[in-house]
């Protein structure tokens, strides 16, 4: 399942607090934990390097990553008790994607010998001897990164100003769907149970999603449904536009018991916001119009499930 109890974004390695949230991590794991020299770990690559910072839900830091100009990804650090919870993973994704985003087609790191398993996931090879730095045994790792979309070479718009709303009624919830789904540029995807009628049935809601849908080549959205046959049966008001687009609507269901069981529900956009509910029956949750790191990890979530998943004989006798 997704993690719900530590966030992610980048950092501004110039904000004080920021800055010292990163080191406090590093200090922990690498100075304390492996006996790294202090005038090895602080180098001038940090102030020119983009950063990475994983919080626990009271904002304590527990990860951290850095992405330097010289396509290198290091000082990989996570806290002793928040290891095996998905935060390496998550700062890697967003390490990623932050390499994409800058243009860059290859990466290198530095890894520590019993962490080859863990970069090897993520596409990286081991090159050259084994090595030793900080008395520590290291292999060279690289890989290849796949170039963005011409179109997403333009420049970069300016950052949005972030709204955070803490969802607690059925009318905020339906008005942040609408705004999330009308951020939205070609894509978006929906996990849930059973397609929340209170959410996605409302004429502005089908409005809103059919203006996604015919905005022309490359749109997409994606829908994950636990229950695909409760939502046949009702008729949801959402399955004839998903016919008439077919080429657009994509439905699956997933087949694994602990995607079956997953408890929450989430809806994101590729403006990298996002609708999160830790319980999928329920409103209460976060809507976030701007948060590429906890966006990343839920598109990684949603990803993981699509691929593991399959198109439910309910749905597939209504041409879905």
């Amino acid at each position: 399942m997704i993690p719900t109890d530590f966030t992610i974004s980048t950092i501004d390695w110039n904000n004080d607090a920021e800055r010292d949230a990163c080191r406090a991590v590093r200090e922990q794991v690498f100075i304390i934990g492996q006996n790294v020299p202090r005038e090895d770990e602080w180098d001038s690559l940090d102030a020119t390097s983009r950063h990475v910072l994983a919080r626990d839900l009271a904002g304590n830091p527990i990860g951290t990553g850095r992405l330097t100009p010289e396509r290198k990804i290091g000082r990989m650090a996570v806290l002793a008790d928040w290891r095996g919870k998905h935060v390496g993973e998550a700062i890697m994704n967003l390490l990623l994607e932050q390499a994409r985003a800058l243009g860059y087609h290859e990466l290198e790191l530095h890894a520590q010998t019993h962490a080859v398993p863990f970069y090897a996931k993520f596409g990286f090879e081991k090159f050259g001897d084994e090595f030793e730095e900080c008395a520590i045994r290291h292999s060279h790792m690289r890989r290849e990164l796949e170039p963005l979309a011409a179109r997403e070479f333009a420049p970069l718009p300016p950052r949005p100003e972030v709204r955070n709303v803490a969802v607690d009624s059925r009318e905020q919830a339906l008005a942040e769907t609408l705004r999330l789904i009308g951020d939205a540029k070609r894509e978006l995807c929906i996990y849930t149970r059973a397609l929340d009628p209170d959410l996605f049935e409302s004429d502005a809601a089908l409005e809103a999603l059919k203006r996604v849908a015919i905005t022309g080549r490359g749109a997409s959205i994606r829908m994950l449904i636990q229950d695909p046959r409760s939502v046949a049966t009702r008729g949801h008001r959402l399955l004839p536009l998903a016919q008439r687009l077919s080429s657009v609507f994509t439905l699956r269901t997933p087949v694994e018991d602990n995607d079956l069981q997953y408890p929450s529900a989430f809806l994101i956009n590729d403006a990298r916001g996002y609708y999160f509910r830790v319980l999928g029956n329920r409103f209460e949750g976060e809507a976030v119009n701007y948060g590429p790191g906890r966006h990343a990890q839920l598109q990684e979530y949603f990803n993981q499930v699509w691929e593991r998943s399959e198109t439910s004989e309910d749905l597939r006798q209504l041409s879905l």
